[in-house]
């Protein structure tokens, strides 16, 4: 980590690790969307330029610091870290949740919202 971030493309570029477990972890994994109550550690890369000439190098930089990091992840995603749907796909919102509890979300927006009205950022589509 401290390697990658030394190779950073702006200032702006960089990454937060945050410590999970506490709080978090004594809740039951079914009882709430969340899917991720068992890990330790939350990653994110960004890569964050305030001057558009380098932000192709942040984009890249970014994607290569997650990609070093993923023989280290759980393969898990936090919903509300992802990009819109249309850059992540929607694969990766269903992977957020988890199979069972991304159907339990299918199934209430089938009841409350069948014609996806609340349909930005991370959608999940009725399937009525």
């Amino acid at each position: 980590m401290v390697a990658h971030c030394a190779t950073r493309p702006s200032p702006q570029c960089g990454m937060a690790l945050g410590q999970l477990g506490g709080a978090v972890s004594r809740v039951a994994p079914d009882a709430t969307a969340f899917n991720h109550r068992n890990v330790r550690y939350d990653f994110i890369s960004a890569g964050v330029c305030a001057d558009p000439a380098p932000a192709t190098a942040c984009i890249q930089w970014a994607r290569e610091f997650w990609e070093a990091m993923q023989p280290f992840s759980t393969g898990g995603v936090y919903v509300n870290y992802l990009g819109q749907e249309a850059d992540e796909g929607a694969e990766r919102v269903q992977a957020a949740y988890g199979p069972a509890k991304y159907a339990r979300l299918v199934a209430l927006k089938n009841t409350y919202d069948p014609t996806n009205f609340f349909r930005l950022n991370q959608n999940i589509k009725p399937t009525v």
